[in-house]
């Protein structure tokens, strides 16, 4: 028995983080880091080629409860993918302080401080994050 995989996006204007389940969605691990104007095209190759059935994508709410900037660009993403995948269930999980807290697992990690400044590798780190806080609410 086969379950597809769950595909977790931590969007930015440059850089969208890429995390994703194994086969029996038990492990979160990141897969890559993509500049934002590439995405498209990344999530179609990639949804193509893997089992992937859910894209949660991280949701970035201010503390004052309203959509932050960020949103603005989700919507057509969303839109793109309900399009190209009409099966594919898309889900959002709140991604509040997973950027402070990729910070913080890499140095409780032992990554070295130039290593922690890659962005990339941080963006990668929280769409983990968002994956992980998804599966947990999920089960």
């Amino acid at each position: 028995w086969f379950m597809g995989r769950i595909l977790a996006l931590d969007f930015g204007g440059k850089r969208t983080g890429v995390a994703v389940t194994d086969s029996l969605n038990i492990i979160a691990s990141g897969l890559a880091t993509v500049p934002t104007t590439e995405l498209n095209e990344f999530l179609l190759d990639y949804i193509k080629k893997e089992n992937v059935t859910t894209v949660v994508i991280g949701q970035a709410i201010r503390k004052s409860g309203e959509a932050s900037q960020i949103e603005k660009s989700i919507i057509p993403l969303i839109n793109f993918l309900k399009k190209r995948f009409k099966e594919l269930n898309i889900e959002r999980e709140d991604e509040g302080n997973t950027s402070q807290m990729a910070l913080e697992t890499m140095i409780a990690g032992g990554v070295k401080k130039n290593k922690r400044s890659d962005k990339s590798l941080i963006d990668k780190v929280s769409a983990t994050l968002i994956l992980q806080r998804y599966l947990e609410r999920i089960v």
